[in-house]
């Protein structure tokens, strides 16, 4: 079958689901369809239900995919697979604070997220993404370290969260460098405005509320503009 056509059986159950990140999944070696002689995909049954099993891991247990490529392959070998919940409970303990934020408003730019510190290996684990994409990000200048030290703060998952994201639908690190240039830029700007209140003691309220304000101001306008071109 062709991926149109896997796309209609899966896409009832998993509403998310995109040819492109069909197409990336593939990439990450976890479902690999056969060609025909012109080099279009194939699909099989038994493909369908890899994909099934693989969005279902992420969706529903949070599993990373490198978990799940283990469990594909121990699948493939006739092993029996550890039960999901325990696998999600036990590989992906949580560091206090790497909750994602929950709210959009000033009080998500209170900056305890840019207090927590995490290792290199517990932003990967947190994040359930291959180290391959947090050196992209950081290649492209879009994710760094925490000033002053080989650690890296909550915002630092966010990012890599959301890249990881994009990345399920082919976009790829080296497009992002524009988020990082347009969020350097706002930053900027909120610090001009606050800047004078610096002895009122001020400032930092204030810049926190051009930030809510310029993020409440972006999503409306991407919003705006999808709601035109999407139907």
């Amino acid at each position: 079958m062709t991926i149109g056509e896997v796309m209609a059986i899966l896409s009832p159950e998993f509403s998310d689901l995109t040819i492109s990140k069909i197409r990336f999944l593939e990439e990450q070696g976890l479902v690999e369809p056969g060609r025909t002689p012109s080099g279009y995909r194939k699909f099989s049954s038994d493909d369908v239900d890899r994909l099934r099993y693989v969005l279902s891991a992420q969706r529903d247990h949070y599993l990373p995919l490198k978990v799940i490529r283990e469990h594909l392959e121990a699948l493939d070998r006739g092993l029996e697979v550890p039960d999901p919940v325990e696998v999600s409970e036990r590989v992906a303990p949580r560091v206090p604070g790497t909750e994602p934020p929950a709210t959009a408003g000033v009080d998500r730019f209170d900056g305890r997220a840019a207090g927590l510190r995490l290792t290199r290996g517990e932003l990967l684990r947190e994040s359930g993404v291959d180290v391959e994409l947090l050196d992209a990000l950081e290649g492209y200048g879009v994710l760094s370290p925490a000033p002053g030290g080989p650690w890296y703060d909550g915002e630092a998952l966010e990012v890599l969260r959301a890249a990881a994201a994009l990345a399920a639908h082919g976009i790829e690190a080296r497009h992002l460098r524009m988020f990082r240039t347009a969020a350097d830029r706002e930053v900027a700007l909120a610090d001009q405005v606050a800047a004078p209140l610096q002895r009122t003691g001020q400032r930092d309220q204030v810049a926190r509320e051009i930030a809510a304000a310029g993020l409440r101001l972006h999503t409306a306008l991407v919003a705006g503009a999808l709601g035109r071109t999407v139907r």
